[in-house]
């Protein structure tokens, strides 16, 4: 029986073994240690990944919104399903919807009389409006083809494009087409090719449901309404940005409206700069003033 004993601490107990330190890191031949490939990359991918979060966090600049104030309202065929919508020569000029009851028309705009309407053939289902060079242009809805009409709207002319026509106007050199997505193309008057075209975005997100069109300002804007919305998107037309909202909430009443009744047409006044705003099978054509909503 051995009589050695184990080295106890004062308090008893054995003495712990002392721990071995650790082990120095591996050095290569050239007496550097090697590179942590895997950490980097790891910080890499951190880093990267916390600044687009940084990025998509980042709180979105607000769009500047309006309401309204009625000014005036003026009567309106209670039995348009109202397309396109343009002040030209102190007259109202309309484009109507629907198979078998599409026209184009010359409109008294004091009173709401008719003073010319041609009717388009039952195929046609009419769209957009507008005047350019003393001519109207006017879109159909699925056909691909679109009329062109002098002031007296005797028929002078055909066109057609690809797709859809929903809204129309002009800036002065081209027509501007909306065709129920966030697209709006610009096509040549005499040509009718696409020579470019914009993505309507709001906050970076595209938009669509794009109606009816109408182009106004010593540096241009584009509106357009919101197809089945109370709104009215104010546009660059250079870069498609929404670059404000015009809220019409309770303009037309949505108890008033029968079925099939939206907001849709704009108009500006060339003399008073006022903006005209219709829907279809509204009775009313309404000339509002617009102030900020919001600061």
């Amino acid at each position: 029986m051995s009589n050695k004993k184990k080295k106890s601490q004062p308090f008893g107990g054995p003495v712990p073994e002392k721990k071995r330190a650790p082990a120095p890191a591996s050095i290569g031949m050239d007496g550097k240690r090697p590179v942590n490939w895997s950490l980097i990359a790891l910080f890499l991918i951190i880093s990267v990944g916390g600044t687009y979060l940084a990025i998509a966090m980042r709180p979105k600049p607000k769009v500047p919104k309006y309401g309204f104030e009625v000014l005036r309202t003026f009567d309106h065929d209670p039995e348009a399903f109202t397309q396109g919508l343009v002040v030209d020569d102190g007259f109202l000029w309309e484009s109507t919807g629907l198979n078998g009851k599409s026209s184009v028309r010359k409109v008294d705009l004091a009173t709401g009389e008719i003073l010319i309407q041609k009717d388009l053939d039952e195929a046609y289902f009419a769209e957009g409006l507008t005047v350019l060079d003393d001519k109207l242009y006017q879109l159909t809805w699925k056909a691909g083809v679109g009329f062109i009409y002098d002031k007296e709207l005797n028929k002078i002319g055909e066109f057609k494009y690809e797709g859809q026509g929903w809204g129309l106007t002009t800036d002065g050199k081209s027509l501007l087409l909306s065709d129920g997505t966030p697209e709006i193309k610009f096509l040549n008057p005499k040509t009718f090719e696409v020579e470019r075209t914009i993505w309507v975005r709001r906050k970076a997100s595209r938009v669509g449901q794009l109606n009816e069109l109408e182009m106004f300002g010593l540096k241009p804007k584009l509106y357009a309404n919101r197809y089945q919305r109370d709104l009215i998107y104010e546009i660059d037309p250079n870069t498609g940005e929404v670059t404000a909202e015009i809220d019409l909430t309770g303009l037309w009443p949505r108890r008033e409206r029968p079925e099939g009744g939206v907001l849709n047409g704009i108009a500006i006044h060339p003399e008073s700069k006022k903006m005209l705003v219709t829907g279809k099978l509204c009775p009313k054509l309404y000339e509002i003033k617009l102030f900020p909503a919001e600061k």
